[in-house]
Parts: C-alpha cells; sequence; structure tokens
C-alpha cells in the first residue's frame, strides 16, 4: 500500500490518526474515499476517511477501552492495508465522551457525573491568535465545561467582519460594499460569492481542529453549530448535494474527538430554506456516519423542533417568552423525557437587543432556577463599549454572573444521586429540588433537599420533616457565594433568614428514619 503512517500507542478515549498517501488530482473530496476497519476486544468501529490536503487521507479513531487494535484500510484507489496499536489508560482526568444518564442527566462514560455550565461564543475560533488566547486563557479561570460555537462564520450585529479564511475554496463577495448592519439584508445572500462548495478549505477546518483540542485539554464540551442563518456567503443555502457533502465530512473529521457535541443548527426556524426533511436527513448522516454516537440536537429561536425525535439526544433551548426561562425546565423534562440544556437564557450585557441585557444577578438567577428544576444552563455576555463582545467574539469576560458558576458547580457535585429535579411536593412560593434518585433508592423519604428563593426575600422559614430524624442544615448565599452551617435540627425547626433576595437552604438527613418528609 501507499506509504501508511500511524502511532504505536494511543490513549483511552484519545485520537488514533493514520495517514494515507493517495491522489491529489481531480477531486480528492469526491473522486475518492478511505475508511478504515478497527477491531478491538471489546469492540469493532468502522470509520469514514477525509481528505486532508497535500496528497494526504485521514482516518480517525477513539478507542473506548484499554488493550489491543488492529486495523484494516480499504481506499477508492485500489489498495488496502493493515496495522495494529495498542491503547494505553486514560489521560488523567479524561473521563470519556458525555453520555444521556438517568433519562435527564449526563455522565461522562466512565460514570463520572456531568453537570453542564455552558457559554456561547459564536466565532471566537475565527478571531485573531491573540483573541482566541484571550478566550482560552478566559475559559480556564473560569467554571464552564462546555461551549457553543459555529463551524461557518456568522454575520449578525457586532459582528460584521471577514474571517481569515473561509471553509470552501473561492472568493467572498467584497464586503467592503455593505452599508447596512442588519442581517436580513444580507442573509443567504450569493451574489459576488464565487465557491466551489465541492472542495473543502482543509486549512480551515485544520484550525477547527486545533480549537477542540485546545478545549479538550481544558475539560471542555465543545458544542459545534453546524448551520445557522446568519450569513451573508451562501453558506447557508448551498443545496442537498454541498450539504449532505458537508455533513458526511465534519462528521468524518470531529467525531473521534471525545468532547464534541453535535448542533444541527443555531435557530433553525429562521432558515426558510430548509425544510423538516431536510433535518432529519442531516440527522441521519450523523447517525450512520459518527460511530461514537456523540450528543445530538438542535436549536430554536420561536419554535421548537419536535425534540421527542429519536436522533435527539437533549432539548437545546433558547427561551420563547419574554419572561419565562429557567422556569420552562419542569415543563420540557415532563414532555420530552431527555435532559434539557437552556442553552439561552438571555445574556448578560446592556445592547438594545431583549435577550442581550439581563443584570449579572439575574443570569445567576436563572442559572440557579434551571439548574434545581433539573436543568443544565447556559450563558453569554454582550456589554457594549468592551474590547469585544464575548458572546461572538470571546476575548475577556467583564461582567459579574460568571464568576458565581463555579460555586454553583460545587453545589451541583455535591448532590447524592444522578442529578436533581424538582420536588413535587415543594411550596407554592420556592423552588425545592431533590436527587434524581436518593440515596435510600426506594426508601419512603428523601435524603437531601435545595430550597431555593430567588428574587423572593423571606427572613425565615419553618420545617417539618419528623421527629425522630435529624438534619444538617446550611444557609448559602448563591450572590455573595458563602455557606453559613446552622448545625444540625431535628422535628419542627425554623431556619433564620438574612431578608435578602438569591437565598437558598441547603438540607441533607443525617439518618434515616423512614418518615416522609414535608414542608409547613
Amino acid at each position: 500500500m501507499k506509504k501508511l503512517q500511524y502511532p504505536d500507542t494511543v490513549k483511552r478515549w484519545g485520537m488514533f490518526e493514520l495517514a494515507i498517501e493517495g491522489p491529489r488530482e481531480g477531486n480528492p473530496f469526491t473522486d475518492q474515499h478511505v475508511s478504515a476497519v478497527f477491531r478491538g476486544e471489546q469492540e469493532t468501529v468502522t470509520c469514514e476517511g477525509f481528505y486532508d490536503g497535500e496528497g494526504i487521507y485521514r482516518v480517525r479513531f477513539m478507542p473506548s477501552f484499554e488493550g489491543e487494535y488492529s486495523f484494516t484500510v480499504k481506499t477508492s484507489f485500489g489498495e488496502e492495508g493493515t496495522g495494529a496499536f495498542r491503547a494505553e489508560a486514560q489521560e488523567e482526568g479524561s473521563h470519556g465522551p458525555v453520555r444521556v444518564s438517568d433519562t435527564w442527566h449526563f455522565a461522562y462514560e466512565d460514570g463520572t457525573p456531568y453537570y453542564s455550565i455552558g457559554t456561547t461564543c459564536y466565532v471566537w475560533q475565527l478571531q485573531s491568535k491573540e483573541r482566541r488566547r484571550q478566550t482560552l486563557e478566559t475559559l480556564a479561570q473560569s467554571a464552564f465545561n462546555k461551549i457553543r460555537f459555529c463551524i461557518f462564520p456568522k454575520h449578525y450585529d457586532y459582528n460584521l467582519g471577514e474571517p481569515e479564511c473561509y471553509p470552501y475554496e473561492g472568493t467572498p463577495v467584497d464586503s467592503s460594499n455593505l452599508n447596512s448592519e442588519n442581517f436580513w439584508d444580507y442573509t443567504g445572500k450569493k451574489e459576488g460569492n464565487h465557491w466551489d462548495f465541492t472542495r473543502f478549505h482543509v486549512e480551515y477546518f485544520q484550525h477547527i481542529d486545533e480549537c477542540i483540542r485546545q478545549l479538550e485539554k481544558l475539560g471542555i464540551q465543545a458544542d459545534l453549530i453546524l448551520m445557522h442563518p446568519y450569513d451573508r456567503w451562501g453558506f447557508s443555502d448551498m443545496g442537498e448535494e454541498a450539504d449532505d457533502l458537508y455533513y458526511r465530512y465534519v462528521a468524518a473529521r470531529f467525531s473521534a474527538f471525545s468532547n464534541v457535541w453535535w448542533s444541527l443548527a443555531n435557530e433553525y426556524d429562521l432558515m426558510p430554506q430548509k425544510t423538516l426533511k431536510d433535518w432529519e436527513r442531516y440527522a441521519s448522516i450523523l447517525g450512520e456516519k459518527d460511530p461514537y454516537h456523540h450528543l445530538r440536537s438542535i436549536h430554536n429561536c420561536f419554535h421548537f423542533y419536535d425534540f421527542s425525535r429519536p436522533w435527539i439526544t437533549h432539548c437545546s433551548v433558547q427561551r420563547t417568552d419574554l419572561y419565562k426561562s429557567a422556569e420552562i425546565v419542569s415543563d420540557l423534562r415532563q414532555r420530552y423525557k431527555k435532559p434539557v440544556v437552556m442553552d439561552e437564557m438571555g445574556y448578560e450585557g446592556d445592547i438594545q437587543h431583549g435577550w442581550g441585557n439581563l443584570t449579572g444577578e439575574e443570569m445567576v438567577r436563572r442559572f440557579w432556577e434551571a439548574a434545581l428544576r433539573g436543568g443544565y444552563p447556559g450563558h453569554g455576555e454582550t456589554y457594549l463599549n468592551k474590547e469585544s463582545l464575548w458572546w461572538s467574539h470571546g476575548g475577556k469576560l467583564y461582567g459579574e454572573s460568571h464568576k458565581r458558576f463555579a460555586f454553583l458547580l460545587q453545589i451541583l457535585e455535591q448532590t447524592p444521586g444522578a442529578g436533581l429535579k424538582l420536588w413535587e411536593k415543594c411550596g407554592w412560593d420556592e423552588v425545592c429540588a431533590v436527587p434524581q434518585k436518593s440515596l435510600n433508592q426506594g426508601g419512603a423519604g428523601e435524603d437531601y433537599y435545595l430550597f431555593y428563593y430567588s428574587f423572593m426575600r423571606p427572613s425565615f422559614r419553618e420545617f417539618h420533616f419528623d421527629e425522630a430524624g435529624k438534619w444538617q442544615v446550611k444557609v448559602i448565599d448563591t450572590w455573595n457565594m458563602t455557606v453559613e452551617d446552622r448545625g444540625i435540627c431535628q422535628g419542627k425547626f425554623k431556619v433564620e433568614l438574612p431578608a435578602r433576595q438569591y437565598m437558598a437552604i441547603q438540607i441533607r438527613r443525617l439518618m434515616y428514619t423512614g418518615s416522609i418528609p414535608k414542608t409547613e
């Protein structure tokens, strides 16, 4: 066979990569095909390859187990090859891809619970080298463990510049002639653009490779937005054949990253050129070509997609009401029986758009409310007169909410069981979360309660769980990030509060008596 390069070892859940020399003539993206079958003691996986320029074809594989593997390569240029390698123990801190756990929650493949604390930076990877460095430094110092960003460049308010390069070979329309900041004036604009949608610009995708790797080193999930409507280059309306080629290419290229999630679109319902049949076809391509079945969803603007579709692993939600955001988590969990990720509940900032001028306090409130209702909240920041808007460009964060998410994550990680859910018996004037599965596994009562009082400010609350049980009580100030231990309580007891907003009470059973708790 023509020269075949590959390493002797790879880490479990790392990326094993075959590099194969092949034809350069013609159009290698459409004329040639490469694939490989990987066989280990506990799995056999077929992986599609892709052309990466300069006569090099690659096949990527992510081993899910330790041990010896062999592989067989097949190509359209007439030759086959075989080889072997060893998958070693995973890197320290590596837990594998994130999966759905216990219907409404997430866990890494090794069983470690995953509590998503997400943010949005739509085109951070298309900014300058210095801006990208700032973004990664900011992420490294934050609690964020998921980031949403687009594969294609984006045209929208405060984000009107050209990327350094483009995803296809060709030339764009002269942007110096664009004199409007209204993206609707240019959405789907094709006049002046000259692209060959059968030839990917490999340097563009190699750069995205590197960005995903950098996120992986930080332990951050890369939620890849594959399509969106905010487009003046024509990438949102390439035609069925080009769309399908694109989906096959990104699946072959990115599937072997352990930290990838798929989002078929951001605001799919603003793309009238796409039909339901189109979205379902794209989903089937990912289902077939991604051998690791990474998490998949599709994101709305005004109208939810049917999240009950079997290919959708979780709900990726933008709130559709001016006021209700985190509050809809309970209904969505009940309706779809899937994890609910509130990727857009509004952003902290001060721009003119209603979705982008929340206070830091309100952003944090929505995070706590979503989390206690059993959902997973998402952040963004859109402050004017700063070096850049984090929501689009990344860089630095200037707000207050992001400083408080590590504290929330610490509280979430104290949850016994799979994750939180809204307690069915909580009072009308509170939000109370209990574990999805309590420690007593089928006993009569719960062992753990987390009460949240949001923008209300009671001066005290009274509780009565039973007479014999002993309960450890802590008062949590979610904004000031303090925890005050109030000791052990029994019978009917009163918890004094500072009559301040954004307070919470954590109550944990120290001795299970079999009684059913209640609040008064």
